[in-house]
């Protein structure tokens, strides 16, 4: 009987993981369609006839957009940890004073619409003169990952044997040099979570790069998929392949650090 309700679940299991992947095969299957099959209906279910014109086009057109994203992600993670990190050491280790008000304010700027947040950033780039440019979006992009990464590295910290701490304060070592040379290191899930889910975001974002960085000269690569499906409706192989190559490096980001993204998510759940 056990063996049959396994058998079950896991068919479930796979049929619903064939249906959520399945745009991700549709997507890599238009992308090596060729163009005159494209107008067939109903399209095939696999290129018969594979073509990689829609991979020449990405990497004619599209590598500085990949580019600016790459640069983009990964100044968000750098901004992201800086701050994050320690201020969860603070709030987490230093006995501060609103603590509680604190972590409530950070629940409640998650739930802040993005939409909300990029209008606040145009209103405020336009005066700075930030509009259109990488530092803007990097900026803007680390706001939504900053909340969550503290909350993250205060959970984990949280946790640390006070024993490190201790002995750390028996050497003489003060509150900056024990984060840095104790809280730190023994961090390293929680920073690798952190840079990932900053990477993923600021390399997905959408609205604040079509509202603050629309008109500018280095644009990411979402927002030049965007303007290429408004040029060229007709290449929907070039379009998807685009796709599919902006997804492998979040792909492969997450397949190298799954181990460390459950360690460092769980942290602090559990109390001895």
């Amino acid at each position: 009987m056990n063996a049959r309700r396994a058998w079950w679940k896991t068919a479930l299991g796979v049929l619903f993981t064939a249906l959520m992947l399945f745009p991700v095969y549709w997507m890599f299957n238009v992308s090596l369609t060729q163009t005159s099959d494209l107008r067939n209906s109903p399209p095939n279910w696999f290129p018969w006839a594979p073509t990689l014109e829609g991979y020449q086009a990405v990497f004619a057109s599209q590598l500085p957009a990949l580019g600016t994203s790459l640069l983009i992600g990964l100044g968000t993670v750098l901004l992201t940890v800086v701050v994050a990190a320690p201020a969860g050491y603070a709030l987490a280790l230093l006995n501060l004073r609103g603590r509680g008000t604190l972590n409530f304010i950070l629940i409640v700027a998650q739930m802040i619409p993005g939409v909300v947040m990029a209008m606040g950033f145009y209103a405020i780039y336009v005066r700075l003169g930030l509009l259109n440019s990488v530092g803007g979006l990097i900026i803007a992009d680390s706001t939504i990952a900053i909340p969550f990464a503290v909350l993250l590295y205060t959970a984990f910290m949280a946790g640390i044997p006070k024993e490190l701490l201790q002995a750390a304060k028996v050497d003489g070592a003060g509150a900056w040099r024990t984060f840095v040379s104790v809280v730190l290191p023994v961090s390293r899930n929680s920073t690798i979570t952190v840079a990932l889910f900053a990477f993923l975001w600021a390399w997905s974002d959408f609205i604040f790069a079509s509202t603050l960085s629309r008109n500018g000269d280095l644009i990411p690569i979402t927002l030049s998929i965007y303007q290429y499906i408004g040029n060229n409706t007709t290449q929907w192989n070039a379009i998807m392949a685009t796709a599919v190559v902006a997804s492998i490096p979040a792909a492969v980001l997450l397949i190298l650090a799954q181990r460390y993204v459950a360690a460092g998510v769980t942290a602090g759940s559990v109390k001895d």
